[in-house]
């Protein structure tokens, strides 16, 4: 398949069908440094009409959402550091987001023994490996 590019097609026009693309699908950002979480996530949603951006820590991930702005995020709790998923939220709080944020962990629901997820404006919490249907259901019931 040829790009616009090899086509021989302005590369202006080129660049604003990517961007129509993009407008008809959500944009989930998913943070976590688990690059096999990721490809897997990326399979679930892609697979199901969703374009995935992802990051590989809490700091990337606050970048990344600076730049794409998604429709939804999920992010790991557990990543470089115990904490760094929850600050990551609350950074996302700071930063005055209004998409929904779930987290998720492999410590399922004894997360709430560890933190209020309430307190932190989360829409949910999945247990990993998640559970793709669960995952979908929980994204299309926010749009």
């Amino acid at each position: 398949m040829l790009l616009g590019r090899e086509k021989g097609l302005n590369p202006l026009l080129y660049k604003k069908k990517d961007l129509d693309m993009k407008e008809n699908k959500h944009v989930v950002l998913y943070v976590d440094d688990d690059q096999d979480m990721l490809d897997v996530v990326r399979i679930v949603l892609e697979a199901n009409g969703f374009i995935m951006e992802e990051a590989l820590s809490a700091e990337s991930g606050l970048k990344k959402y600076k730049q794409c702005s998604p429709d939804f995020v999920l992010v790991d709790l557990m990543m470089e550091e115990v904490d760094s998923g929850i600050n990551c939220v609350k950074e996302l709080r700071l930063l005055g987001n209004k998409v929904p944020v779930f987290m998720l962990s492999t410590v399922g629901d004894s997360l709430h023994d560890i933190t209020n997820y309430a307190q932190l404006g989360l829409a949910g919490i999945f247990q990993k490996p998640v559970d793709p249907e669960k995952l979908l259901k929980a994204l299309r019931s926010k749009i």
